[in-house]
């Protein structure tokens, strides 16, 4: 597939600082790039800022989709890579929100040269408790949440969504949040879904490599502080920052605080 093509696929927008050190920027399930749109513009004074859409989010090219693949996250993986590869970026920092994190971790793994820095925005690499292990959700949780997603997607979206992005003190996010999983064509999302709820990439957390920054929220329904710690503390090196915001999307409900969580770590790991 030719860069044009790729960039087509994928929706890439490239904006920002041209000389800057490339900053790629990864959403989460049911969402698409826009969900950066708040941050976004804090980065690009000094770094160029990298956008996409996975293959069955947002703007892409559905006609891109294929369930077989996108029904692991290597195959999330592989259209971050794919992205690079034929933009031919190397040393991107990767920020990752929620599922994405695990994706970018992937990534990473796949093609070195290409990302040099992790950022995981309320990463969780696994949802479901274990012994000696918090995922925020019982093994029934999951199969009642995705039994209930299967039968009636735009029924799920309007009651998970706000669940999702907490808040509720402002509504006008949650039904951001709605929208925007209501726009996703449901069976590409019930593939997703699974693929995100059902992923367990606690035993990757160890083989990362490269600078790693831990961003979770001081309250999250979905992604527990305990996860944070945990994700901290597998990967070696890393930094772990708690943002004095509620909810799963802090890009959406506390932008300033998210933006400048990332530049700290930016501005420390091109200093």
């Amino acid at each position: 597939m030719t860069s044009t093509g790729v960039r087509h696929r994928n929706n890439v927008t490239l904006t920002g600082n041209p000389e800057g050190p490339v900053v790629m920027l990864a959403h989460g399930f049911g969402c698409d790039q826009n969900m950066w749109r708040l941050v976004v513009p804090r980065l690009t004074d000094r770094y160029r800022v990298l956008l996409f859409d996975y293959v069955g989010s947002g703007h892409s090219d559905l006609s891109a989709w294929d369930a077989e693949r996108y029904a692991s996250l290597e195959g999330y993986a592989q259209d971050v890579v794919d992205v690079l590869r034929e933009l031919d970026l190397e040393q991107v920092t990767f920020v990752g929100h929620s599922v994405s994190a695990m994706s970018g971790m992937l990534a990473a793994r796949r093609a070195p040269e290409r990302i040099a820095s992790l950022v995981m925005l309320t990463p969780s690499p696994c949802y479901i408790d274990d012994e000696g292990y918090r995922g925020g959700f019982s093994q029934s949780d999951i199969h009642e949440l995705l039994a209930s997603l299967e039968s009636n997607y735009l029924g799920w979206s309007s009651a998970m969504a706000p669940v999702i992005m907490g808040n509720p003190d402002r509504p006008e996010l949650g039904q951001e949040l709605t929208d925007s999983f209501c726009a996703t064509d449901p069976e590409m999302a019930r593939v997703f879904a699974r693929t995100t709820f059902l992923s367990d990439n606690r035993g990757d957390l160890e083989n990362v490599k490269v600078p790693t920054l831990v961003l979770q929220c001081a309250d999250d329904a979905i992604a527990p502080r305990e996860v944070g710690a945990f994700v901290h503390a597998r990967i070696s090196g890393s930094r772990l920052v708690t943002l004095p915001a509620t909810g799963h999307c802090p890009q959406l409900s506390a932008p300033e605080v998210t933006a400048r969580a990332l530049l700290d770590f930016l501005d420390s790991t091109h200093a």
